[in-house]
């Protein structure tokens, strides 16, 4: 198993996963990203205002960049 943290960045400024997650299957890191991006798209949804431009970084325990994932590239929009 392995430590994975899931980073949110708008561009901007960078929120820092510092716990991470344990992730036993590193071809699950993608799906876990995107059930994580959609949970945090259905909360802002709720407050009213979504921010496509935003987007997870995973990184490994030795900051390697092993995913990225695009909020927009989360849903569709019809």
């Amino acid at each position: 198993m392995a430590q994975y943290f899931f980073h949110l960045s708008d561009g901007h400024e960078v929120v820092i996963d510092a716990e991470g997650q344990t992730i036993a299957d590193p071809a699950q890191i993608a799906v876990y990203a995107l059930r994580e991006a959609r949970a945090m798209i259905s909360q802002d949804a709720l407050g009213g205002r979504i921010n496509l431009d935003q987007y997870i970084e995973v990184r490994d325990a030795s900051a390697k960049l092993v995913h990225q994932l695009s909020f927009r590239d989360a849903v569709t929009i019809s």
